[in-house]
């Protein structure tokens, strides 16, 4: 899973800065071959790009309004998952755009637009409690309504080629460090603990990328979901966690708890299978939180080391900071803090507080 780029991303203005472009050509001729939705082919122009090969544009319709048209180029993209996920979630009651038109063979599709306005954007003070409250509530609507054998199962195998991102892409390309082969028993062992945690919370359906650049502010249905091709039967912390410990906004400690809690009530209340102490839940929802940041740290590495994507770079520094404050915490994972201190030359005390 790679994290997504928000659809305003891009300004419409850069359409014109392209170099010649088949695939753009192609879109271009099959929107035009569309008896409807009418759109404007000619007014096709960037909305964004993902960290995929995948691209959006914005296209505007003969009645006034826009769409979306992904471009997923075969055989590096395969739309069905989109078309699968679109489905199984819409069906749930939360927001995400309809499929007004598919070319899975050549991997178009014609969205309906969600805006402009992503969380990040909108995301303050002021607006944060709101806004989080709306994303939880829709979070718990997806969760009541899971159903195992409609996903890929978030199984060990998944989990553990995720977590392996971080020595093969993040400590061994981006810090060019080695490990010596007590190092890598001792980061194993931290594997184990948090791979043996994550297989034993309950599973429900799993967005992936449930963060502020994939959740969009809407007048009606806040908020509209993007980027959930990747979906999964998985972990119910998962995507608490990617909305909370978002690694493009952070928030203090105090308000994550306050929303952790109030995202557990209403789980509660709908009949998920939360653990009925939320002092076990919250361990839960930190220990899934290790392991994403892991996770994310590799992808970012990756992202610049091998796809020359630099501007992930930036966002390293908060995703190591949840990741160092979360290992603190936890006797279990002092070979991880030990390990960081050594490779980053960065000497510090340990604490644990659990």
């Amino acid at each position: 899973m790679l994290p997504g780029i928000p659809i305003s991303s891009i300004d419409s203005s850069m359409s014109h800065a392209f170099s010649p472009d088949p695939r753009r050509e192609q879109l271009v001729n099959w929107l035009a071959s569309l008896a409807a939705p009418a759109t404007l082919p000619d007014s096709l122009r960037p909305a964004s790009s993902d960290a995929s090969f995948r691209r959006y544009f914005r296209v505007d319709t003969a009645d006034g309004d826009s769409l979306i048209a992904m471009d997923a180029p075969p055989p590096q993209e395969d739309v069905r998952p989109f078309v699968q996920v679109a489905e199984l979630f819409g069906a749930t009651g939360v927001t995400v755009p309809q499929i007004l038109a598919q070319d899975v063979e050549h991997g178009f599709l014609l969205l309906s637009d969600l805006g402009t306005t992503t969380y990040l954007a909108q995301l303050n003070p002021d607006t944060a409690h709101k806004l989080y409250l709306d994303a939880i509530e829709a979070l718990v609507l997806l969760q009541a309504q899971s159903q195992p054998g409609r996903l890929p199962e978030y199984d060990r195998a998944l989990l553990h080629r995720e977590l392996m991102l971080f020595p093969d892409w993040y400590l061994g390309k981006h810090l060019n460090a080695k490990l010596d082969d007590k190092q890598a028993a001792d980061l194993n062992k931290v594997f184990e603990v948090l791979l043996a945690n994550n297989l034993a919370q309950p599973q429900v359906y799993v967005h992936r990328d449930y963060h502020s650049r994939n959740l969009m502010v809407l007048n009606k249905g806040n908020p509209g979901i993007l980027d959930f091709q990747d979906a999964v039967y998985g972990p119910i912390t998962y995507d608490l966690v990617s909305l909370l410990r978002d690694a493009y906004v952070q928030w203090d400690e105090e308000m994550v708890l306050d929303w952790a809690i109030r995202y557990w009530e209403r789980a509660r209340r709908a009949g998920l299978p939360v653990s009925h102490d939320i002092d076990a839940f919250y361990r839960d929802f930190e220990f899934m939180g290790l392991q994403r940041h892991l996770k994310v740290l590799g992808i970012f590495a990756r992202l610049y080391h091998r796809d020359g994507k630099d501007g992930y770079l930036n966002d390293i520094p908060l995703v190591m900071e949840y990741t160092r404050k979360t290992a603190y915490r936890y006797k279990e994972f002092a070979p991880l803090v030990k390990l960081l201190d050594t490779l980053e030359e960065n000497q510090t005390g340990v604490g644990f507080t659990f």
